[in-house]
Formats: C-alpha cells, sequence, structure tokens
C-alpha cells in the first residue's frame, strides 16, 4: 500500500508538471503519450480571446496578423483538453493547424464566444474539405450583394474609381423606361436613414460614349433587374410597383471587384452550381438579361464607366447550364412567375442573339474583311477606373509638349479640349484589352482592337452552336428573336461553319501546330504563343487533328508546375524597370484559362491531360492555402507556385487578416470545378499535398516518348525552369517550417457526414461551451469524385 501510495504521488509531481507547462515550454508536449488512443477524438477547451492573443504574440513574427510559413515562430501550442475543464494540457504542432486555429478562434469571436469546445479534428482537417467547405458554406455567402434598399450601401462603395473625388455621394443610375426601379430606388432613399444622401438618376434612352465620359465625374452603379416579391410559398404575387419590388442576389469577384462582372460571374456561376445555388445562377442570367435589354450588352462590370465596354461572351452556355439543372431538379418556374423552364430559356437566348448582332457582329467590332470579331468598344477619354498614376508614363510626353501638369492634360483630353490622335489610338487599344478582360498583357498592348482574337471567336462560334442546338434539341424548334423573326437551327449551324472555316484560315498556324491572334489592319498573325489557343478546344471548333497537334506539340509550351501559364516567356520578351511585367504574361495562371482548358480536352476524350492539369492547378492552391494561412488569390504565379506576385494591381483575395472571408470568384469555382476533374485516388494524393511532377512522371514520360527529340528538349528546358523557380522562391523564404499534411482517410475521426445534413450550412465551426456529447466537428464532403 505504501509502495503504491510513493507510486501514486511521484506521477503527479514528477510526470503531471510534463503535461501542464508553461508557455515557453509547450515544444515538450507536443505528441500524444504512446498509450492513448490514437483514434479518439480530442477536444479543447478554449479560451478564445487569450488564445488568439498567445498565438499571434508566439507565432505572428511578422505581425501580418496571419499564420504563414513565414512566420518564425516555434509553430507549437497548448492547449486545455475539454474532458479535464482545461486543466490537463496538450499540444498542437506545425502552421497548418496553427493557423487554423487561428481562424476558428476568429470566427468564433465573431459569434460573440468567450469559450469555445473544439475538435483537434476541425484543426487537422483534410485541407482539400476544409477549402471546399469554406467555399461552398462561407465564400459565396460573402461574395453576395443584392441591390435591394438593405444593400445598395455596401454595392454603392467604389475604391476603384479616381474621379469620384469631386462628388461622392452614393448614386445609382437606372434605365429610361424602368419607371417602378426608378420609384423603388427612390422610396428607399426616402424611408431608409442611411441611404438620405444617394442620387437616383434616369439614364437617357441613347447612351452614347460622350454621355459616359461626361458623368464620369458623378459615377455610380447601374441597377440590375429586379422582380415582384415573392411571398413566404416563394410565389410571385405578379405586381410590378415600387412598393412590391425585390432584388436579385449576384455574386462579385472580391477585393476591389464590388459589382457584377462579365465573364467573372461565368467562371463564378459553374462553382455555384457545382455546390447547389442554382437561383443564384439563375438571377446571374436575368442580371445579364436585363443588361442587353437596356445597356445594349452584358457590360464589363454593373459601373457606369464600364457602360462603353462588354467582356468575353460565355452567356449561351451559361444560361444552358441553369436550364440542365432546372430541368433536373424540377425547379418549375411557371409554378412561380408563369413561365416554364423552356419559356425561360426561350428569354435567355433572345438576349444573347440582341448581343450577338448588335455588339459582336456590328461594327466597330466585326471585322468586315475576315467576317471575326475583335474587342474594339467605344469609348472617349482615360479610363476612370485605374488608379492615378497608371497611365503617367504614356500621357508624360504630351503634357509637356503642352506645357501642363499630367493631371491638367488628363482632364483637357479627356474633355475633348485637346484632341491627340495617337493617344486616341492609344486608349481605343487600352479600352478593347479591357474588354477582353486581359487587362493587361504585351499580348494586346496597343494593338488589341485591330487584333481577330482566337478567344473571342472561338466564343462566339460556340454562341453560334448553342443557339443552333437549343433551338432543334431544347426548344422544339420555336425560338424567334426580340422583333418576333423565326429562328433556326440550320442558320445558326451555317454561321459556327462559316466561322469555323474563316478561324482556320486567319488564325490556325499549322507550322506551329497553334492559332493565333489575326492583325486586321496589318494583315498578318501576330506571334504571340497564348494559352487562349485552347479556347478552341471548349468551343469544340478544332479538328480531332488540331487538337492532337495542339496537344503533343505545343501543351509543352504552357504546362507548368501549377497549372497552365497565359503566355509563353519568348513571347512577353524582357523585362526591365522600364517594360515591367504585365498580370497576363509570363509566369502568371489564371482560372478562366484552366477551367476551359480542362472541359476542351475532355472534350476531345484527353481526360488524362484534363486531370494532370487540374491536379496541378489544385494542387497550388491547396499548397497556400495550407501554408499561409487559407489564403486563395485572384491569380498564381504557376512557375514558381507563388501566390506573392509583384505585378500591376497587386493580387486581390489576399489582403485579409485572421481568416479568409471570401477567396476570390473565379479561384473559388476553379477549385470546386477541379475537383470533378480527380479520381478518388488524385484527390487523396491532393490532400497530402503530393507533387504533381512526381505523381505525373510515368505518364508524362510515356507521352514525351511518342514526340520529337526536338519537342522532349524543350519540355524538360520547361519543366527545368519552373523546378528552378521553386527552388529559388524557397530560398528566398529562408528556414521557413512548412507543413506535411498527414490526412487519413480512414480514421474514424475523419469521416463525413451525408451530402444532405443541412446542420452545417453557415453554421460556426464550433460548439458552445457545455459541448454537445453527439456534436460532430467533422466536414462536409467536397464534390462527388470519379472512381
Amino acid at each position: 500500500m505504501v509502495t503504491l501510495t510513493w507510486i501514486f504521488s511521484w506521477f503527479f509531481f514528477f510526470q503531471i508538471p510534463a503535461l501542464y507547462t508553461r508557455d515557453d515550454e509547450e515544444e515538450s508536449v507536443l505528441r500524444r503519450a504512446s498509450h492513448e488512443d490514437q483514434s479518439k477524438a480530442r477536444k479543447f477547451l478554449i479560451n478564445v480571446a487569450e488564445t488568439r492573443q498567445r498565438i499571434l504574440e508566439r507565432e505572428d513574427t511578422d505581425n501580418d496578423l496571419r499564420i504563414t510559413i513565414e512566420d518564425r515562430g516555434p509553430k507549437t501550442i497548448s492547449l486545455g483538453t475539454a474532458d479535464s475543464g482545461g486543466y490537463r494540457k496538450l499540444g498542437i504542432r506545425g502552421n497548418y493547424m496553427l493557423s487554423n486555429l487561428l481562424q476558428e478562434l476568429t470566427l468564433a469571436e465573431d459569434y460573440g464566444r468567450k469559450f469555445i469546445v473544439l475538435d483537434e479534428a476541425r484543426l487537422s482537417e483534410n485541407p482539400v474539405t476544409r477549402l471546399s467547405r469554406m467555399i461552398r458554406n462561407t465564400f459565396w455567402r460573402n461574395l453576395t450583394r443584392c441591390m435591394d434598399a438593405d444593400g445598395l450601401e455596401r454595392i454603392c462603395a467604389d475604391t476603384k474609381d479616381r474621379t469620384a473625388a469631386t462628388d461622392n455621394r452614393p448614386r445609382i443610375y437606372v434605365p429610361h423606361g424602368e419607371k417602378a426601379i426608378y420609384d423603388y430606388y427612390r422610396r428607399a432613399r426616402d424611408e431608409r436613414p442611411h441611404l438620405k444622401d444617394l442620387q437616383v438618376e434616369y439614364l437617357p434612352e441613347d447612351i452614347t460614349a460622350e454621355f459616359v465620359r461626361d458623368i464620369n465625374d458623378r459615377p455610380g452603379i447601374l441597377a440590375l433587374a429586379m422582380r415582384p416579391r415573392r411571398d413566404a410559398n416563394g410565389m410571385s404575387n405578379g405586381v410590378s410597383d415600387a412598393s412590391d419590388l425585390e432584388g436579385l442576389s449576384f455574386v462579385v469577384p472580391g477585393g476591389r471587384f464590388n459589382e457584377m462582372y462579365g465573364w467573372d460571374s461565368y467562371f463564378s456561376a459553374l462553382g455555384l452550381i457545382l455546390d447547389g445555388y442554382i437561383d443564384l445562377a439563375k438571377n446571374m442570367c436575368e442580371h445579364f438579361a436585363f443588361e442587353i435589354k437596356h445597356y445594349g450588352k452584358i457590360l464589363n462590370a454593373n459601373r457606369s464607366y464600364y457602360l462603353c465596354r462588354s467582356q468575353p461572351p460565355l452567356f449561351t452556355d451559361m444560361a444552358l447550364r441553369v436550364y440542365k439543372e432546372l430541368q433536373q431538379n424540377d425547379q418549375l418556374d411557371e409554378e412561380q412567375d408563369g413561365e416554364s423552364n423552356e419559356d425561360w430559356l426561350r428569354r435567355m437566348l433572345q438576349a444573347a442573339i440582341k448581343e450577338y448582332h448588335e455588339i459582336w457582329m456590328s461594327s466597330p467590332r466585326l471585322d468586315e474583311a475576315t467576317g471575326l470579331s475583335r474587342y474594339r468598344p467605344d469609348g472617349l477619354g482615360i479610363p476612370p477606373e485605374t488608379e492615378a498614376s497608371h497611365f503617367d508614363h504614356v500621357i508624360t510626353q504630351y503634357a509637356q509638349r503642352a506645357g501642363l501638369s499630367i493631371s491638367e492634360y488628363d482632364a483637357r483630353y479627356t474633355s475633348g479640349e485637346i484632341r491627340e490622335p495617337a493617344l486616341d489610338s492609344y486608349f481605343l487599344h487600352d479600352r478593347g484589352v479591357r474588354e477582353s478582360g486581359h487587362d493587361t498583357t504585351y499580348r494586346l498592348d496597343d494593338v488589341c482592337g485591330d487584333l481577330a482574337t482566337i478567344d473571342l471567336n472561338a466564343l462566339l462560334y460556340r454562341y453560334e452552336m448553342d443557339i443552333g442546338d437549343a433551338i432543334d434539341h431544347l426548344l422544339g424548334g420555336d425560338l424567334k428573336d426580340m422583333h418576333g423573326v423565326p429562328q433556326t437551327s440550320d442558320q445558326w449551324l451555317a454561321r459556327a461553319q462559316d466561322r469555323k472555316d474563316r478561324i482556320n484560315k486567319y488564325l490556325w498556324n499549322e507550322r506551329d501546330s497553334l492559332y493565333y491572334d489575326y492583325d486586321t489592319i496589318k494583315k498578318k498573325q501576330i506571334s504571340y504563343e497564348s494559352v487562349t489557343a485552347y479556347w478552341a478546344l471548349w468551343a469544340g471548333c478544332a479538328s480531332a487533328e488540331q487538337a492532337e497537334a495542339l496537344t503533343t506539340r505545343s501543351l509543352y509550351k504552357f504546362e507548368n508546375k501549377g497549372g497552365l501559364v497565359s503566355g509563353t516567356e519568348k513571347s512577353r520578351g524582357h523585362i526591365t524597370l522600364d517594360r515591367p511585367n504585365r498580370q497576363w504574361d509570363f509566369p502568371f495562371g489564371w482560372a478562366p484559362h484552366q477551367i476551359l482548358a480542362w472541359e476542351g480536352f475532355a472534350r476531345y476524350e484527353m481526360t488524362e491531360v484534363a486531370n494532370r492539369l487540374a491536379y496541378r492547378w489544385l494542387y497550388m492552391i491547396t499548397k497556400s492555402f495550407v501554408e499561409f494561412n487559407g489564403v486563395v488569390p485572384e491569380k498564381y504565379d504557376v512557375v514558381s507556385l507563388s501566390h506573392k506576385v509583384e505585378v500591376e494591381y497587386g493580387n486581390q483575395g489576399t489582403d485579409f487578416k485572421f481568416v479568409p472571408r471570401e477567396g476570390f470568384g473565379w479561384m473559388n469555382a476553379s477549385y470546386q470545378v477541379g475537383l470533378t476533374y480527380l479520381s478518388r485516388q488524385a484527390t487523396r494524393a491532393l490532400s497530402t499535398l503530393a507533387d504533381p511532377d512526381d505523381l505525373f512522371a510515368k505518364s508524362m514520360e510515356m507521352e514525351q516518348q511518342l514526340q520529337p527529340q526536338s519537342i522532349q528538349m524543350q519540355a524538360a528546358a520547361c519543366r527545368r525552369q519552373s523546378i528552378l523557380a521553386v527552388r529559388e522562391l524557397q530560398a528566398e523564404l529562408g528556414n521557413t517550417i512548412t507543413t506535411k499534411v498527414n490526412f487519413n482517410p480512414n480514421r474514424t475521426n475523419d469521416m463525413l457526414p451525408a451530402d444532405d445534413d443541412a446542420s452545417y450550412l453557415f453554421a460556426p465551426s464550433f460548439s458552445m461551451v457545455p459541448a454537445s456529447p453527439t456534436s460532430s466537428m467533422a466536414s462536409e464532403p467536397v464534390h462527388p469524385t470519379n472512381d
């Protein structure tokens, strides 16, 4: 008995202190004891404010309010267990778990919690599952806007416009003739104290470039579609006066882009549809149809200074995807709006037809000689949404010649007081670059308005095919345009064939096995190697032989460790202080290019290539997510796998504290879409950050053996460049502590609830004190994957 008492006392006096260590000794309590049940979930009882402060003091050595691999802290912390009331201390380690802890504590603070019980499984959660869940349940919600009385103040805010200093009152422009919408906003202003300064103005029936220029000193948001208010059962009352209207929610890209954009909305919609937000994607189609009807085009975005510009046309595919979901889910619009799904699709395609004829197949965008289209919008003066100094390098020589300051010259030139043909030409092309969505790139610099680009004409081919196919296969041969003129599939398919022939004649280069843009003024192809060549695969206008050539003889130029690069280094040219990097050039990669390429390769049954490219892109996103506190940015350097880019406009989606709230619209979508291309095994590999070069080494070696020796050597050089860039970046980071993710899908704690478990929708990721014995901290499953 004495012996047992002595042993018991020895244990408490000598062993327990090792568990209840001081903060400066926390690294000594990092692992479970060997006798502990490894499958048993551990829960921690945490003081939210105190623990968050402790993490930041110990770990956030660069004071950016995030825990990343660039911090030099010990990467360890001890937490009190819930079953001991916080008395027994156990440790967690690693950058990923600590950054997750910081995020969970911040979310708890958002909900006003002082103490929480947190499951260890939440901190070591499979990063693929965690990111997909955050996109689905948090990011989309925080990117959602609505232009009703409640949401108007938020969306009126605009940090981009440098001309608004003269009149910064919130302002909304309403289309000519939309009296109910006009009255709605006037009433909202009168009834809501926070909207008392709101300016509500009608637009003229004829919107000219001169008018758009003249309102740049009083910029505003542009009204979007509204509908009669619905009752609790979702039924419309059919009344459309100001008292019974409601706004339709939509998604913005994020960061400084706080309005509804053109092609951003298409790519976001792909993710929204996968995540079950069909109504939200449908709303965005409604807004596009409204813009075409009232503003003449799908706008660059719904701000007054974008009234002259469109963006890459993707509307038909977006509408068809939404229609397919409505049909599959038996969501009959006629039950709510008296409109069948087919009638809804007819209305969307009527809007697309109007835009097709009046914008893309009309002057100044249509080149009569080639029959191909160009990004060549109307407009006058200097784009107001750029940074104040963005064009100083262009204007300086003209201002000096006129004896004026840059700001004085800017004002006089934009007003038309000073006329300068050289600047007119420059800004014509600059507006074209912005309409293309690729702002900016040396590919389009000072020439965009003259180019029949492969990307635009591939998209228009898809428009023509979509409309033709829909007439016969979805609408029973019954479609009229807005003027009541019947449309036939033969008519639209003939247009598609004609465009395909012209693309082959002017844009395809047999020698280089690549599509190039065509200069309609100089009457020749430009030799800039752009990844937009692969949009022809997405559209389906390439022959099987062309698709094979694009894959075997050209893909190596664009494929990097992190996915597809926008253009080749050779085409971009040498970078200097006077000729800086452009964000749509080498070495940067963007979500639209990846998504369209994946679908393009899949369309031509090159699924292994599509899967490999999707894995590369998702690997880079997941790696940054794990190492940099959950960051999901606008773009990446796909060569060095870095989101820290030194380029114009910076990188949206990276400016957050403690926890990511939005990600970035099309990047979020690319992750959700990309997961559908991965097999179950590839998804597991991704969750452990398995290197893509190792994962696909054998398959790529077999592919390359079929290629000519010259191409094998060039492909090897490209891969070597990416490897060296990654190593160089790691060297710059110094002695950082990286995280190896060891997610075990067979552990009970990592099992996932069913898809229909609605309790996770927008729920906090922690439990309240006291903890429920049945509460689960597991995560929702990612999208279904291929076996």
